[in-house]
């Protein structure tokens, strides 16, 4: 399945669908928190799209599969 292209708010949605939550903002970095699977992500936050390499590592970090990015949208 091919990456779809997400601004960095959506990105954020998703994982916060999947169990994390904002812990802070530092700079253009929000830092999304998941206790249970005690990860930290930080998610570059801007008006552009994420890069897809940067949003294929969130996702691998987050554990959410791309087939599943779907239905979390």
């Amino acid at each position: 399945m091919k990456t779809p292209s997400l601004r960095p708010k959506q990105v954020i949605k998703v994982l916060e669908k999947s169990g994390f939550y904002v812990k802070r903002q530092t700079g253009s970095h929000v830092i999304m928190v998941n206790e249970e699977l005690k990860k930290a992500i930080p998610v570059p936050y801007h008006s552009k799209d994420l890069k897809k390499g940067t949003l294929e590592a969130i996702l691998k970090r987050a554990n959410v599969k791309k087939e599943s990015l779907k239905k979390l949208l």
